[in-house]
């Protein structure tokens, strides 16, 4: 995705200008990862040093608020390509764009370094096994003999904010985005406009689903275990199907996959 976009001029709109670092932020934190839990799974001495496990927290972290943000941007484009196309190539841009990306990258290494900072700053007495595949905070609060109380306040605020603010984005562009198709008299007018949301719909259902599950409903036993195929989801196979989603239900992509094919072939 991020080669095709790169490569097809066509793509080259504030859709697919978010599109293509949403690739790339779900690379970068799928990417801090599978590698150590391909590696663990793999050998019999599973382990990570504390150094590391503090940067793959801090890099994960940092990624995946970051790709909410994204989906929330990718939300308002479609609101203003639909509901204002006159004036979309003026609200959407190119130093727009790089503001909101850039908003979001800030958002998301501040999220992330003061939940690792404060994470991390807390006694460690207990097993030093985590009861995950990649080191994430509930199960590293899980460990500490320090009194987590603050952490899990801090965890939840944090993750509390960034979903309900970025939800609610998305949220009430679709809202607008359905009154004004419902307005549009064609029906061939209608299921275009339709057409250009499905894809991010669902890719926003199924990330938001299972990181809310996991974040905001922790506690017991089984909440725990349920949480680690909730992250298997988004922080493995959700990644991995964007790109596919965004293929499949997309013209645009479908027509400069074709026209890369002409040329290579």
């Amino acid at each position: 995705m991020i080669l095709l976009i790169k490569i097809d001029s066509c793509l080259h709109t504030p859709m697919y200008f978010f599109l293509q670092h949403l690739a790339f932020v779900d690379l970068c934190y799928t990417s801090a990862i599978i590698p150590k839990m391909m590696q663990n799974f793999t050998q019999k001495k599973q382990s990570i040093s504390f150094i590391g496990c503090m940067m793959q927290l801090l890099v994960y972290g940092a990624f995946a608020t970051v790709d909410c943000y994204i989906l929330a941007a990718m939300a308002v484009d479609r609101y203003v390509a639909i509901c204002n196309p006159l004036r979309y190539t003026t609200v959407m841009s190119q130093r727009v764009c790089m503001q909101i990306l850039l908003g979001s990258y800030l958002i998301g290494c501040l999220n992330a370094s003061v939940i690792t900072g404060f994470l991390f700053s807390l006694n460690f007495c207990k097993s030093n096994k985590i009861n995950h595949f990649f080191c994430d905070e509930p199960p590293i609060l899980a460990l500490s003999c320090s009194n987590v109380y603050f952490n899990t306040t801090l965890l939840t605020a944090f993750v509390g904010f960034n979903l309900t603010f970025t939800v609610l984005v998305v949220i009430f562009s679709y809202i607008y985005i359905l009154t004004a198709t419902l307005k549009i008299s064609s029906a061939a007018g209608r299921k275009k406009a339709f057409s250009t949301c499905t894809s991010h719909l669902t890719a926003v259902t199924i990330f938001y689903g299972t990181l809310s599950y996991m974040y905001l409903h922790q506690g017991t036993i089984g909440s725990q275990e349920q949480a680690k195929v909730a992250s298997v989801f988004y922080g493995i196979v959700i990644p991995m199907l964007n790109p596919l989603i965004y293929s499949l239900r997309n013209q645009d992509v479908k027509e400069a996959l074709k026209r890369i094919g002409k040329k290579c072939f």
